[in-house]
């Protein structure tokens, strides 16, 4: 029996057709699971920091660039306050009022503070290299069980979207990380299935983008489905093939049309967007894709903009001098490599209550957390006018008022770059569609529908299933 796999960036799913009947897996109580994995291990013993000739030299080295910062940053405020006194009341008064008096830390305190931080990268290194070295593989946590494993602070390593780091420039020990997680996943998946259906599941046909989000561009593209395709063999398949997601989409909802119709399927995920344009319905056994197009854009990034806009001010974004992707960092759970650079910082120095609220954002699990429950607020901002996210874990009371405007604000950059692909597909068609059927998550949001609606005013918009359109889309290829 040969299955489907939606291998997604937010969340991943499988399906067959059993005697002329769809049957989704179960993974859980659900019919999907989020692109999550936790590998409990070992942690290193971080008591055993000792300072080599090294370390030294960084300490003096970091201690030296905290010296210059704190100059320059003294210079600057002294430089608006002479600006300030040349202004006349009242509003000399106000922008006094409004420049901070940071404390001047002796050479001593800019030594211990460098101290520690070479220390956390020390550990962090240490931490990255037992990853990588020691991972447990076989008891790994899928899912949302995996993200709350990690939260409870558990010891061990999460991995949130592996596929959105697939077409990046990886070094030899990283691709072979990566390919681990791979397969750990499709592993999950192939087991799962083959206990519900009662066969043992080796063949599969798995969804793909259009475009994967890429460092090296076509070659990135490449690069994921070699590492698909060797972890889909590793995890136990014998036969993998692979389908453009729209394309898959277009056989799910053939499956259900009985007339014919020209249709642009249009699947907004969490880390791309497709389109293809396709013949679906009627007394084919398969429906016929013309042309396809693609961006490595989705839900992910109006995730990371809605952080950035509705959640950083409280961390001190636009209120300190605390660098601008010191925030995107935190916010961009996804990709390892920032997290690890915002876990290395320093914000000691960064005035009250900023700095403390961005220290105890870099414990175990926090960043996780925050970007859980901002994805929670985007949906449910889809149904209602406001939401509080309740940031308790970092301080009492601290919590944060998001409403449906700075989701509208947020969700911009994604609607305009959705609006160029759209338009693009537009002005190549010979014939405008019929209809438009919507699929994957970020077709739930009512700022998605609207913007079709006004780039293909004449076409018809069907809603199909948000979560599993393309899943459903697999089973029904792999059936054929």
């Amino acid at each position: 029996m040969r299955i489907g796999i939606d291998f997604g960036t937010s969340y991943s799913a499988a399906g067959a057709v059993v005697d002329g009947k769809l049957e989704l897996i179960r993974f859980g109580e659900d019919s999907q699971f989020r692109t999550t994995v936790f590998f409990p291990q070992r942690l290193p013993d971080l008591t055993e920091f000792e300072l080599t000739d090294e370390l030294h030299a960084q300490i003096r080295q970091v201690a030296g660039e905290f010296k210059r910062e704190q100059t320059r940053l003294h210079a600057e405020l002294r430089s608006r306050r002479e600006d300030a006194m040349r202004r006349p009341e009242p509003q000399r008064s106000i922008e006094l009022g409004m420049i901070p008096s940071p404390r001047v830390r002796s050479d001593l305190e800019l030594e211990r503070d460098a101290r520690a931080l070479v220390r956390r990268r020390w550990a962090a290194q240490e931490m990255r290299k037992a990853m990588l070295e020691g991972v447990d593989l076989q008891r790994a946590l899928y899912g949302e069980e995996a993200v709350d494993a990690f939260i409870e602070g558990g010891a061990g390593a999460l991995v949130v979207s592996p596929k959105s780091m697939l077409g990046y420039k990886l070094e030899a020990r990283a691709h072979d990380t990566l390919l681990g997680i791979a397969t750990q996943l499709l592993r999950h998946i192939r087991l799962t299935a083959s206990a519900q259906l009662g066969v043992d599941v080796r063949a599969a046909i798995l969804g793909r983008p259009v475009r994967f989000r890429s460092s090296m561009k076509e070659a990135g593209g490449v690069q994921a489905l070699e590492i698909l395709t060797d972890a889909a063999y590793a995890a136990g398949f014998d036969e993998v093939e692979f389908l453009e997601e729209p394309a898959a989409a277009a056989y799910g909802y053939h499956a259900q049309t009985q007339q014919p119709r020209r249709t642009l399927i249009l699947d907004i995920g969490g880390g791309t967007t497709d389109m293809a344009l396709a013949d679906v319905g009627g007394a084919g056994a398969a429906p016929i894709v013309h042309e396809s197009w693609g961006e490595p854009v989705g839900g992910t990034d109006v995730d990371i903009e809605l952080s950035m806009r509705g959640v950083m001010p409280l961390f001190g974004k636009g209120v300190t001098n605390t660098p601008v992707h010191r925030y995107y960092e935190a916010s961009a759970v996804q990709d390892l490599q920032r997290q690890a650079r915002f876990r290395e910082a320093s914000f000691e120095h960064v005035q009250a209550p900023y700095g403390q609220r961005l220290e105890t954002l870099k414990a175990p699990g926090h960043t996780v957390r925050l970007n859980r429950g901002v994805e929670r607020a985007k949906i449910r901002l889809s149904e209602v006018d406001g939401v509080t996210l309740d940031l308790d874990f970092i301080e009492a009371d601290l919590s944060a008022a998001i409403d449906s405007t700075r989701l509208g604000d947020a969700a911009g950059p994604f609607l305009h770059q959705l609006r160029v692909l759209m338009e693009r597909a537009r002005d190549e068609l010979h014939q405008s569609p019929e209809t438009v059927y919507l699929t994957g998550g970020m077709s739930r949001s009512p700022y998605v529908p609207l913007l079709v609606k006004a780039i293909f005013p004449d076409a018809e918009l069907v809603a199909g299933n948000a979560s599993l359109g393309v899943v459903t889309g697999l089973a029904h290829a792999a059936a054929r």
